[in-house]
Formats: C-alpha cells, sequence, structure tokens
C-alpha cells in the first residue's frame, strides 16, 4: 500500500463530496429557478437566474458536447496524474486542495453535459453583467486562482519538481553537467 493512499482516499472522498454538494445546488436551481423569474438577493447587484448553458464560458463553443466531454476526461487524467505524484505533508496540502477543486468542478459540469446535453447556472452579478455560472464554475475559478498564487508565491521551484517529469537526481545530474 502506498504511502500517499490516505491523501488519494481523501481527495477521492472530497471531489465526492464537492461533486454532490454542486449537483444539490443546480437540482435546487432547476426546482426552484427554472421557468421562474430571476430572484433577486441584492437589486441591482446579485441575482439567482436560472439558464441552460450549452456551451463554455461566456457560452462560446455552443453544441460541442464530444468535444467538452473528451477535454474533461483529459483534464481530469492530468489533475489525477498530479495529484498522485505529489509529495506527502502538510506542506502540499494546497496544492491538494487545489486538485480537489478543479476534479470536483469538471466532474459536476461533465455530469450535467452527460445527463442534460447542457450545464445548469444560477449566480448572476448583474451589477457588473457577468455571465451566469454554478458552483462547479466556482470550484474551478477558485482553483485556478489558487494554482497561480501557490506556484508565484508559495512554492518554491525546487518543490515544483513533481510537475516536471525529471526526477530529483536527475535534476541534480542535470545540474553538476550544467557545472562543468
Amino acid at each position: 500500500m502506498r504511502k500517499n493512499m490516505k491523501y488519494n482516499l481523501a481527495g477521492f472522498g472530497a471531489v465526492i463530496l464537492l461533486t454532490l454538494l454542486d449537483q444539490w445546488s443546480k437540482a435546487l436551481a432547476v426546482l426552484h429557478l427554472k421557468g421562474q423569474e430571476p430572484l433577486v438577493l441584492w437589486e441591482g447587484v446579485f441575482e439567482l437566474n436560472y439558464l441552460e448553458n450549452r456551451g463554455a464560458a461566456f457560452g462560446i463553443f455552443q453544441g460541442q458536447k464530444a468535444a467538452f466531454l473528451v477535454c474533461t476526461v483529459l483534464i481530469l487524467g492530468l489533475v489525477a496524474f498530479y495529484y498522485f505524484r505529489l509529495p506527502e505533508g502538510r506542506r502540499f496540502f494546497p496544492i491538494r486542495f487545489v486538485g480537489i477543486l478543479l476534479a470536483s468542478g469538471a466532474v459536476g459540469n461533465m455530469i450535467d453535459r452527460i445527463e442534460n446535453s447542457y450545464v445548469v447556472d444560477f449566480f448572476y452579478f448583474k451589477l457588473i453583467d457577468f455571465p451566469v455560472f454554478n458552483v462547479a464554475d466556482c470550484y474551478v475559478t477558485v482553483g485556478a486562482a489558487l494554482l497561480a498564487v501557490l506556484i508565484l508565491f508559495y512554492y518554491k521551484e525546487d518543490e515544483l519538481e513533481f510537475f516536471t517529469m525529471r526526477r530529483k537526481g536527475k535534476a541534480a545530474e542535470d545540474g553538476k553537467k550544467e557545472e562543468l
């Protein structure tokens, strides 16, 4: 049994939990918002507004279900690949959390696309006329922003070697060759 097994099982459980939360929020949106006027939570600022998005962000690539599913499977594979390569320890919890958020968002929207051929969106910031989005979109956005912050400001370059195909020993050998 791998040393990282507890991290992997906890991560898998967290993805399931967050995906269920996303699907529950979408079920509530269908139940209470579909066919209704927007529910204004803050006049002129924020509303719950039901929308069936058959495209990607901002409604681009309408009707490209197969392409979305292929991209989602590739992204999930990439996230899993790097998640399993992460070193043990608390230091790497933030990047594990990023992987969990990215996977949860991808799975949540993929379920919608498989079941309905569209994604249920319902959060709308009217103040800035931002596109309508959902909980899974929040996971992906927060995860991507957090990943950028972690890479730029939290981790040192040598701590991110798991992102490359090179192992520490190989990197050290290459460093010695460059010195010669």
